[in-house]
């Protein structure tokens, strides 16, 4: 037997045990697409491709599409991958997808791919001009553009979410979720358009990514532990935010993030934890790490903020009650709108402990920012604006 005989047994082994096989593609065009509107040929695909035996990968090719909202689900029989090398548009009225709470829905799915070069436009102006939440608790909420619900060992690579009409992403209950060159791209004036939001989730990656929206660029709920975020470009938007917390009763703790290498611009917010005031919430947040940052021109650069109450829709009579503790702020450089660049305002029933102050090298017009701080002592080390005491809140 010659040795090309042996390597083709070999690889033959390693395919078969291993499970390394070629995708059986599953393309749309075959299921009624391109047809206008492809909501049920995606419906269809979907199904085809979760029912197949071993790898799948449905395929949407180059050219522009119309769908309306639609839920996928596994179990499926194998890894499953959606490469989406199009232009798929949302309906512009808000109304025409019917309350859905996401417009495109993945849940219940082990090994999930979303990959390609294309567009998930979710044509959201009109649901912006509509929005009225400045003014009334019970507004209507527009459908975000993705929904990514229970998913284990999942990634989002290439991808762009284009103009949401609330957040873009909402990833809860998954496991080993990683985005990787994923790109959000809305108007600064989009409101409530959150990049990418996670809670009730463990070990998500946002890697080498492109935020550009209306709100937080990256926004943390409840439950969330073993966060990474690295190499991230954001703004404009509202910075990479841990919260808001607090605002009910049964919310779970708040562990393990690392947010490394990251540029935000011309946001109004930098790294920042937000609680509520008077609201029964009281689980902790702890193990927040913002490290090698650069700021240019934020309002906030570094921010804790414990009295958080967007449009003054609450009551901040009783203080919040979740504690912060072991949140470390190093090598934070550039430039603030603002002469207070580092602002720690925490809650006096449960003052933050362990905030610690590195190498913060932020000016205003050229000097120094100042740091405010409120029911907390930082430990300072290395180059960092001395942090002046204010009157307890």
């Amino acid at each position: 037997m010659n040795m090309k005989s042996i390597t083709t047994i070999v690889l033959s082994f390693l395919l078969t045990t291993f499970g390394i096989a070629q995708s059986a593609v599953f393309d749309i065009r075959k299921y009624g697409a391109p047809s206008g509107d492809i909501t049920t040929a995606f419906g269809d695909v979907w199904k085809a491709a979760c029912n197949s035996t071993g790898a799948s990968k449905v395929w949407i090719p180059s050219g522009s599409y119309k769908m309306g909202a639609i839920v996928v689900k596994g179990p499926c029989n194998g890894p499953i991958e959606v490469q989406v090398d199009g232009t798929i548009i949302a309906p512009a009225n808000p109304a025409a997808l019917h309350d859905a709470y996401e417009w495109i829905k993945f849940e219940y799915v082990d090994f999930f791919t979303l990959s390609g070069k294309g567009v998930f436009d979710g044509q959201g102006a009109i649901a912006w001009n509509q929005n009225d939440c400045g003014k009334n608790k019970n507004c209507d909420m527009a459908s975000m553009n993705f929904g990514f619900n229970f998913l284990k060992h999942a990634t989002v690579r290439d991808i762009t979410s284009k103009d949401s009409k609330n957040f873009h992403v909402n990833v809860l209950g998954c496991t080993n979720f990683t985005f990787d060159h994923f790109t959000v791209t809305a108007p600064a004036t989009s409101l409530n358009t959150d990049g990418i939001h996670i809670g009730r989730s463990t070990d998500v990656k946002i890697l080498n990514t492109n935020i550009g929206t209306g709100d937080d660029c990256v926004s943390l709920g409840d439950g969330c532990k073993q966060i990474t975020v690295q190499n991230v470009n954001c703004g404009p938007g509202h910075g990479i935010s841990v919260g808001s917390l607090g605002k009910y009763p049964k919310e779970e703790p708040v562990e393990q993030l690392l947010v490394k290498n990251c540029t935000l611009t011309n946001t109004d917010n930098g790294v920042r934890i937000k609680t509520w005031p008077s609201t029964p919430g009281t689980n902790p947040i702890t193990d927040m790490h913002f490290e090698d940052i650069t700021m240019v021109d934020v309002l906030n650069p570094v921010i804790i903020d414990q009295e958080y109450c967007p449009w003054n829709q609450c009551s901040k009579q009783s203080p919040s009650k979740i504690k912060i503790s072991k949140v470390t702020f190093k090598n934070i450089k550039g430039t603030s709108k603002t002469k207070d660049g580092v602002i720690l305002i925490c809650s006096k029933s449960v003052p933050c402990e362990g905030v610690e102050l590195n190498n913060v090298a932020l000016t205003f017009n050229g000097t120094e920012v100042d740091a405010k701080c409120v029911n907390v002592k930082p430990i300072v080390t290395g180059k960092a604006p001395k942090c002046v005491a204010t009157a307890a809140a």
